[in-house]
């Protein structure tokens, strides 16, 4: 609550103006196709500025619970190159898009029953993204600044939230996004950061790759003769090297392993469901046709590279998510009525999950976040939430197990279960999570990638515990 004077002549006028009242008007979504029954809650979106020309989209809820006092969770998906209203109308957002993308139904798990929840499309030309140059070359650096001018030209419209408690959430390659976008944060005091939480997220290329390899041979995806010579070949008696390997024998055999990942019609990003488009199909000589571009994995093989490179390749493969169906999405994000609703600069591209041209144009600066993480947990002032769900292949729990025990913090509780009230069932095991100072592992038994999507109700007690600073 602002109080301020109006001066007229011999006439003084008490003004009370109320923040809460300062949200842009030009932003708000009046009515959104495909709802039955319009939310009581508001919620907005519009564009926010970045660098030069560059204007990034966002939606942003307004909490259910009480938004003048509850946080602020910036929610990013990852990629690079991918939407995050996939995050907001398929996982934890407050509405989820129906099969056939016409309608809209109510998420009883939405995390914006205890947040407002502001989702981001990063870098410009992902999603209704843009920049009137249209150059997408990007990296991590410049996607961090680019992220924080939007954060700041966030706060500008809505003002009246800058006090609040704020936090950085997302998934994937959200886990190099966040950290170094906290890190410029950090130095931020007109944003009130506390923490972040990063689910299935990418946090060490070497680590990453190197433990697919033991997921893949418990998951029975590599057999024991294969695991084998992987070991006889890639490991010595205290280390195995998958990921950049040295020797001749073993990079054969991780380029074999690798084509099996990609090509074979597993689930990469939950590996005990069904791959939505069925198994990949063969060619004219028998070999199976790609379904995908790899977005991340094995990036110094001479698999990946020569994938990469191939400009045949390129043409007939996009970055759409293996094994799963964003159509649903597509056809609700470009329905012209849903456009116009969150006020969609005329003459855009059509929406799509994940920018092809971002990702290939994207340039990785770092091995690894370590130092970002270490950056923040020397200061003593925010609190790190590392979640997976233990059934993801791309991003598997043991290469951010590792990762965790890496930043080598003070150990405060070891591994054990964690709990939820099931409303079904009762009590039941959530996952399991480990303690440090200011820093937490957690996983979530039977989710993928897409954690909130695949496991609700638990990754929802997950973040209210988290933003509540309670023990799960």
């Amino acid at each position: 609550m602002l109080r301020g004077m109006l001066l007229l002549p011999g006439i003084v006028l008490l003004v009370v103006l109320d923040l809460y009242d300062a949200a842009p008007g030009e932003d708000i979504v009046e009515t959104l196709p495909g709802l039955k029954n319009q939310p009581r809650f508001k919620h907005y979106s519009g564009y926010l500025n970045a660098s030069g020309t560059k204007r990034l989209h966002y939606w942003f809820m307004e909490s259910q619970n009480d938004p003048k006092s509850d946080p602020v969770v910036v929610w990013m998906n990852g990629g690079p190159g991918c939407s995050s209203m996939e995050g907001l109308i398929t996982e934890n957002g407050p509405f989820l898009v129906s099969p056939d993308g016409s309608k809209l139904h109510y998420n009883p798990y939405s995390w914006n029953m205890v947040a407002n929840v502001l989702y981001l499309e990063s870098p410009a030309g992902v999603g209704y993204s843009y920049s009137q140059d249209r150059n997408y070359t990007t990296n991590d650096d410049e996607t961090s600044y680019n992220n924080h001018l939007a954060l700041q030209s966030f706060f500008k419209k809505f003002p009246e939230y800058k006090k609040n408690e704020f936090y950085l959430t997302g998934e994937s390659y959200s886990g190099f996004y966040l950290p170094c976008l906290a890190v410029r944060l950090m130095n931020d005091s007109n944003i009130n950061l506390k923490g972040l939480a990063i689910g299935n997220g990418l946090s060490s290329l070497s680590m990453n790759d190197n433990s697919m390899m033991y997921f893949l041979h418990y998951h029975t995806v590599l057999g024991d003769d294969e695991w084998s010579m992987l070991q006889k070949y890639c490991c010595n008696c205290s280390k195995c090297e998958f990921s950049d390997p040295k020797d001749a024998k073993c990079r054969s055999l991780v380029r074999i392993a690798a084509q099996r990942i990609f090509t074979i019609g597993i689930n990469e990003y939950d590996i005990l469901s069904p791959c939505a488009d069925g198994a990949p199909a063969m060619d004219e000589n028998g070999e199976v046709i790609p379904s995908h571009f790899p977005s991340m994995l094995f990036r110094k093989h001479a698999f990946s590279h020569a994938w990469r490179k191939s400009g045949q390749m390129r043409n007939r493969l996009g970055l759409d998510s293996p094994c799963t169906n964003t159509s649903r999405m597509a056809r609700f994000m470009n329905n012209p009525a849903v456009r116009k609703a969150l006020h969609i600069e005329p003459g855009l591209p059509a929406w799509v999950d994940c920018s092809d041209d971002v990702h290939r144009n994207f340039v990785w600066q770092y091995e690894d976040m370590r130092a970002q993480h270490l950056s923040l947990l020397k200061t003593k002032k925010y609190r790190i939430l590392l979640y997976n769900g233990d059934q993801d292949m791309m991003c598997n729990y043991l290469g951010d197990q590792w990762f965790v025990e890496s930043l080598q913090q003070k150990l405060l509780k070891s591994y054990h279960p964690w709990y939820y009230e099931d409303k079904h069932e009762g009590r039941q095991i959530g996952g399991f999570v480990k303690y440090f100072t200011n820093l937490s592992f957690l996983t979530l038994k039977g989710a993928g990638h897409m954690s909130p999507k695949n496991k609700p109700q638990p990754a929802f007690y997950m973040i209210t515990h988290f933003l509540k600073n309670q023990p799960f």
